[in-house]
């Protein structure tokens, strides 16, 4: 690991801080993923219950 002197906190925190909202764009992105999904699923049985 580098030596960031002074600046090593604000430096990990910056990486942290983006690590966390990388991992909550992830999970919203997979989680809004799931959601369309079933919709889609969803409207394929009804579409196949009618026809």
């Amino acid at each position: 690991m580098p030596d960031l002197g002074k600046y090593a906190f604000d430096v990990l925190a910056s990486y942290g801080a983006s690590l966390l909202l990388l991992g909550g764009l992830l999970a919203l992105t997979l989680g809004r993923g799931a959601k369309v999904r079933q919709d889609m699923h969803k409207m394929e049985q009804r579409s196949k219950s009618r026809g």
